[in-house]
């Protein structure tokens, strides 16, 4: 009896944090290639490929001194 008392609050424990956490990432506004796009300050930076679409000359200068130390 005990076993299966825990056994349904771990599952229902476990359903309510990913139903939180769902809702909660839905509400921050992150579109989709948030990530790849170099602006961003985040890992991303698309991969390789020349990412330079919509940065101004400056920032584009920029990146270049920063990768080339």
């Amino acid at each position: 009896m005990k076993n299966n008392l825990w056994m349904l609050i771990t599952l229902v424990a476990g359903l309510l944090g990913f139903l939180a956490g769902y809702s909660i990432s839905s509400s921050t506004g992150v579109e989709p290639g948030f990530f790849e796009a170099v602006e961003t300050g985040s890992y991303g930076g698309g991969g390789g490929e020349e990412t330079t679409k919509g940065i101004s000359a400056e920032d584009q200068e920029y990146y270049r001194e920063l990768s080339a130390e």
